[in-house]
C-alpha cells in the first residue's frame, strides 16, 4: 500500500459479499480513464488506480498483480453553461472499488468488489451493482 492510500477506509461498511471497503485517500489516486455510460444509467465516470494498478496499466501487465486497487467514480451530468454541447458532472451516484488478491478472491478471478452509493437504500437495492464484465484480468 502506497503512502497516498492510508491504512484505514473511507467507507463505514464493508461489501457484504467480499469485505471490501473504500480505501482512505482513493481520491488522490491517478486517473486512468474517463468514460461516459449511456442508456439507463446516463453517467460520467472516472477510473482511478493506486500505484500498483497504474504501473500495471502503463506496462500492460496482465494479469494485474495482487495489491492493485481500482476505484470507479460516477456522476450524473448536466449541460455546461460555459461550453455549448459539453457536459459537466453534477450529482455523484456511486463509488465502486476493486481489489486484486488472487488467493482471497480466487472464485471471482482474483478480484474483490465493493460499492457505495449516494442513492437511497431502496434505489440501491434495485439498481446498485458492480460491473464484472469490464474488470481487468
Amino acid at each position: 500500500m502506497g503512502p497516498k492510500e492510508g491504512a484505514g477506509n473511507a467507507g463505514d461498511k464493508a461489501s457484504p459479499l467480499f469485505g471490501v471497503t473504500i480505501p482512505t485517500g482513493y481520491r488522490q489516486w491517478e486517473l486512468i480513464a474517463p468514460s461516459q455510460e449511456t442508456g439507463r444509467l446516463d453517467e460520467l465516470r472516472g477510473m482511478l488506480g493506486n500505484d500498483i494498478a497504474l504501473k500495471a496499466y502503463c506496462e500492460g501487465t496482465l494479469p494485474f498483480p495482487d495489491g492493485a486497487k481500482l476505484a470507479k467514480l460516477a456522476w450524473k451530468h448536466a449541460p455546461s453553461v460555459e461550453f455549448e454541447g459539453a457536459f459537466v458532472p453534477s450529482g455523484a451516484t456511486m463509488v465502486q472499488i476493486m481489489v486484486k488478491d488472487a488467493k482471497k478472491y480466487a472464485a471471482t478471478g482474483g478480484w474483490g468488489f465493493g460499492a457505495s452509493s449516494t442513492a437511497s437504500r431502496s434505489t440501491r437495492r434495485s439498481t446498485g451493482r458492480v460491473s464484472h464484465a469490464t474488470r481487468p484480468t
